[in-house]
C-alpha cells in the first residue's frame, strides 16, 4: 500500500490513502453486479439463481464500478468460530460457514513462459495432486489478461482450444487470443457468480495464448479463461486436474485436454466401473474426487497415503520459493453502496483532491433532500451509467462546510446505504429510542443485552446470509470499538416456517393477484383468462398475501392470532385456509362462556373448591402449557388450553372453579390478550393480567402417581408391576400380561377366572391345558 517506503517519507495524501486502505469502509473500483433496469448495483444475495433481479427479474451485467465496500472478510474467521457460542440450528450454521467458505490449502506460484519474472499465483486445496496438473484455469476478470495477449492464435492450436462447438464463439474458433478474451469478457458479465460456479453460462472456456511452467516438473502447462473461475475466490486462478476434480474433468474432456491420475482410486471404485487396477486415468469415465494411495509423482511420495503427500508437497514448495500453505474464503467484501433515494445517505464528503471525508458528529445527521422524482436513472443498456436520484440534488450534492480548517467546498456522496445497513442495529436502537447522545447507553444495553445478547431471534431462514450475516459483523465491529459488551448479537435463533397460500401463474409465467382469482369447477381464472394454481409462502412475490383486515373484522384480533400460532409447529411451513379459522373462533367463545353467561353478561365464577380430579389437570395444563411456551410448540399449548376447557366443562357444571377460571385466564393471555384482559377485568382484577404471574404447578400434582401391582397365579404372587393409578381392568390386565414371565407362565394353560383389584393386585386363577 505504501510500496515499501517509510511513513515518513510519504506526503500527506499518500497516507491519508494508505490509511484510507485500511479502514472497514473503503471506497474500491470492484466488479459488481449492474441492473440498468433498476438503476442500482444488487449484492449477489439480491441476484436470483438465473442471473436476474430478485426484484422485478430484470436482468444482471457484471462490470467494474467505484463502489463502497464493507471489509467483512476482515471477520471471516471470528464469524465462523463465534457460531460455536450461539444457540442457532445447525443448518443455518452450516449456511453461514459455506457462503463464508473458508478452504485450506496452498497457493502455488506458476512462472509465465515468456514473460520473464511473471508468476501467476494459483489456489488449491489439494496440493497433493500438484503433479497431476495439465491445465491452469483462471477468471475472465484476472489481471493477466488485461495485457500482452497475441494478436494471433500460434499455428497448431487446436480448434477446441480456441471455443470451436461453445455458445458465444464463432462455429471454427476464435482467431486470436484478444478475440477470444473479449467474447469471454462479455459473456461473464451477463451471468452471476452462482451461473457461472453451476456452469449455467454461455462461453465456458478458452486458451488465453498464454503457458506457464510447472512449479515442481517445469513441464509447459496451457492456460484458459473459465467461467467458473471467479476472481474473488483465492487468487481468481486454480490449477486444472481433471483426473480428481468434477468440473476439471469435464473441462478436459470438452477441450481435449490430457488427464493424468496421481492418487489410485480403490479397487472397488475401479470395478464398478469395469475398470482393471491399472487402468489409466484417461480411461475414467469420470474423476476420482477423494484421497487414497499417492502416484504418478515419480519420488519419495509414491505409495504414500495422498493425505500426508499434501504436507510433504507444501514443504517442498516453500523450500524452492514456489509456494507456500495459505487459507482463502468464499465471502467477498460486503457491496455497500445503492443508486436509490430512500436509504440511509453515506456521511462522506469529498474534498477538492476527490477524496472522500468523514463527516464529523456536528454534521450528524445527514438528512435526504426533498425530490420530485426519487426513481434513479433506468436504462435497459448494459453500459448505462448510475445515475443516483440524489446527484439530482444540485444544491444538496455541492456543500460549503467547515470541517475543522475553515470554510470549504466539498461533494457529498450521492450513493445511499443498502437496505441491510439499517436492519444490522435496529435492536440496539430499541433499546434506547431516545437517547441522542449515544446509540444506546452502556447501563441500558448491559441490562438488556446481558452477557449473550438477544435472549431470542426468530426469523426465516432466507435471512441466513444476508441480514444475519451483515448483523454480525456490524455488531463485531460496535464490540470492537466499546460500543456494545456482547461479541454476537443473538444468542438464540429460532427458524419459523412459513404460513402458504394458493398462488396463481398466468399464461406468461407473471403472478396475478390471488384474491381476483375465481374458481369455475376445476378451473381457476383471472381477468377471464385461465391461471395455473400452486402453493408458496404468503407475500408480496406471488401476490397471494391475505389481508388480515377482513379476518379480524369478522373474528377479531385474537382469533387470528391463535389461529396462526395452532395452525402447525412453528418452525414448520403451514397453509392459510380462511374457513379452518373458525374453530378458533368457536373455541373462545367456548372460553367466554365458560366464565361468562352469554344472555346476562353475569359471572359463572364459584368460590367453591376443586374437585381432585379438576385441580390435578389443571396443574398439568400449567406444567405442560409453560414447557410449550419454552420450546416455541404454541399449537400443543393451545391444544392442552383446548383440553383444560373441556375438563372444566365436564359433567354440564353451572359454574367455574374461581381458581380454575383466574388459572385459564393467565394461561390464555399469552396467546389471547383482547380475552383474556376482558375476563381478567371481569374477575374483579384492578391490574392488566400481563402483570400477572404465570401460574406456578405443584409438581406433586402433575406428577401421574404410581401404583404397584401384584400379580398372582392362583393366588401365589408370581411378578409385580409399575402402573398408572387408577388404571382401568383392561389396562392392568394389558401391563400384567405383558410382563415377560407372567406371559411364560401362562403359556399352554387355561385362564379360568381373573380377580383384580384396581391399583393393587391381578390374579389369574387357570387350569392346565
Amino acid at each position: 500500500m505504501t510500496a515499501g517506503r517509510a511513513w515518513r517519507d510519504l506526503s500527506a495524501l499518500e497516507r491519508r490513502d494508505a490509511i484510507d486502505g485500511l479502514r472497514l469502509a473503503y471506497l474500491d473500483e470492484v466488479t459488481v453486479n449492474w441492473c440498468p433496469a433498476l438503476g442500482t448495483v444488487l449484492a449477489n444475495e439480491e441476484i436470483t439463481a438465473d442471473g436476474r433481479s430478485e426484484q422485478g427479474s430484470f436482468p444482471v451485467f457484471r462490470r467494474p464500478l467505484r463502489q463502497w465496500m464493507m471489509r467483512i472478510t476482515a471477520y471471516a474467521d471470528r464469524l465462523i468460530a463465534d457460531l460455536d457460542t450461539v444457540e442457532w440450528p445447525d443448518s443455518l450454521k452450516a449456511m453461514q460457514r459455506n457462503w463464508i467458505g473458508r478452504s485450506h490449502g496452498a497457493a502455488v506460484d506458476f512462472s509465465l513462459l515468456g514473460r520473464a519474472g511473471a508468476d501467476l499465483s494459483v489456489f488449491t486445496t489439494r496440493p497433493d495432486t500438484l503433479y497431476g496438473v495439465t491445465f491452469i484455469a483462471v477468471a475472465p476478470e484476472h489481471p493477466l489478461l488485461d495485457s500482452g495477449l497475441a494478436d494471433a492464435y500460434a499455428r497448431g492450436t487446436p480448434a477446441l482450444w480456441r471455443g470451436a462447438g461453445q455458445p458465444d464463439a464463432p462455429p471454427a474458433g476464435f482467431d486470436s487470443p484478444a478475440q477470444a478474451i473479449a467474447a469471454a469478457r462479455g459473456s461473464a458479465s451477463r451471468h452471476s457468480d452462482r451461473q457461472r460456479e453451476t456452469a449455467a453460462s454461455g462461453l465456458a472456456g478458452v486458451y488465453t495464448g498464454i503457458d506457464a511452467e510447472h512449479a515442481l516438473t517445469c513441464a509447459r502447462v496451457p492456460v484458459f479463461v473459465a467461467a467458473h473461475v471467479l476472481a474473488g475466490y483465492g487468487s481468481g486462478a486454480v490449477m486444472g486436474v481433471p483426473a480428481h476434480d468434477t468440473r476439471d474433468f469435464a473441462f478436459a474432456r470438452a477441450l481435449a485436454l490430457p488427464i493424468v491420475g496421481v492418487v489410485r482410486p480403490p479397487a472397488a471404485w475401479l470395478a464398478e466401473r469395469g475398470l482393471a487396477e491399472d487402468a489409466p486415468a484417461e480411461e475414467w469415465p469420470e474423476a476420482y474426487p477423494g484421497h487414497g494411495e499417492s502416484t504418478g509423482a515419480g519420488g519419495a511420495t509414491d505409495g504414500r497415503p495422498s493425505r500426508e503427500v499434501a504436507g510433504a508437497i507444501v514443504r517442498e514448495l516453500t523450500e524452492r520459493g514456489a509456494g507456500a500453505a495459505r487459507v482463502a474464503y468464499k465471502l467477498r467484501g460486503w457491496l455497500f453502496s445503492r443508486q436509490r433515494y430512500w436509504g440511509e445517505p453515506i456521511p462522506i464528503v469529498f474534498d477538492g483532491t476527490g477524496r472522500p471525508v468523514a463527516l464529523p458528529d456536528s454534521e450528524l445527521p445527514v438528512a435526504l433532500p426533498d425530490l420530485d422524482d426519487f426513481a434513479p436513472a433506468r436504462d435497459l443498456d448494459e453500459r448505462s451509467e448510475p445515475v443516483p436520484p440524489l446527484a439530482r440534488a444540485a444544491g444538496w450534492v455541492e456543500a460549503e462546510l467547515d470541517l475543522g480548517s475553515g470554510p470549504a467546498r466539498y461533494r457529498r456522496e450521492t450513493n445511499t446505504m443498502p437496505q441491510w445497513a439499517g436492519s444490522c442495529w435496529y435492536y440496539l436502537r430499541y433499546l434506547d429510542p431516545a437517547n441522542e447522545d449515544a446509540l444506546v447507553a452502556p447501563e441500558v444495553e448491559r441490562y438488556w443485552m446481558g452477557a449473550d445478547g438477544v435472549d431470542l431471534y426468530v426469523g426465516g431462514v432466507e435471512h441466513a446470509v444476508l441480514h444475519l450475516l451483515y448483523a454480525r459483523f456490524w455488531h463485531k465491529a460496535l464490540y470492537d470499538l466499546g460500543h456494545v459488551g456482547t461479541p454476537e448479537p443473538f444468542a438464540r435463533l429460532f427458524n419459523q416456517g412459513y404460513v402458504q397460500a394458493a398462488a396463481y401463474v398466468d399464461e406468461r409465467g407473471f403472478y396475478v393477484e390471488a384474491s381476483e382469482v375465481e374458481r369455475r369447477g376445476e378451473r381457476y381464472f383471472h381477468d377471464g383468462r385461465a391461471v395455473t394454481r400452486s402453493y408458496g409462502k404468503m407475500g408480496k412475490s406471488l401476490k397471494n398475501s391475505v389481508a388480515p383486515d377482513a379476518v379480524m373484522d369478522r373474528y377479531g384480533t385474537d382469533t387470528l392470532r391463535l389461529y396462526e400460532l395452532f395452525l402447525a409447529p412453528l418452525d414448520q411451513d403451514r397453509p392459510w385456509d380462511t374457513q379452518a379459522i373458525v374453530g378458533v373462533h368457536r373455541f373462545l367463545q367456548r372460553v367466554w362462556r365458560t366464565i361468562v353467561d352469554e344472555d346476562d353478561g353475569a359471572l359463572k365464577v364459584s368460590d367453591g373448591p376443586l374437585s381432585p380430579e379438576l385441580e390435578r389437570v389443571l396443574h398439568r395444563t400449567a406444567a405442560a402449557v409453560g414447557r410449550d411456551i419454552e420450546r416455541l410448540h404454541f399449537n400443543t399449548a393451545i391444544s392442552a388450553l383446548m383440553e383444560l376447557v373441556t375438563a372444566i366443562r365436564a359433567g354440564g357444571a353451572v359454574t367455574t372453579p374461581r381458581a380454575a377460571a383466574d388459572w385459564l385466564v393467565r394461561m390464555l393471555a399469552p396467546f389471547a390478550p383482547h380475552v383474556a384482559e376482558e375476563l381478567w377485568e371481569r374477575l374483579g382484577h384492578g391490574t392488566s393480567v400481563v402483570y400477572a404471574a404465570f401460574p406456578e404447578p405443584d409438581p406433586a400434582l402433575v406428577t401421574t402417581p404410581r401404583a404397584s401391582v401384584a400379580v398372582q397365579i392362583n393366588g401365589k404372587v408370581r411378578a409385580v408391576v409399575e402402573h398408572a393409578a387408577g388404571a382401568s381392568e383392561d389396562e392392568l390386565l394389558a401391563v400384567a400380561r405383558g410382563d415377560a414371565r407372567i406371559a411364560a407362565l401362562l403359556e399352554r394353560r387355561k385362564i379360568r377366572r381373573v380377580i383384580v383389584i384396581p391399583d393393587r393386585v391381578v390374579n389369574f386363577v387357570v387350569a392346565d391345558a
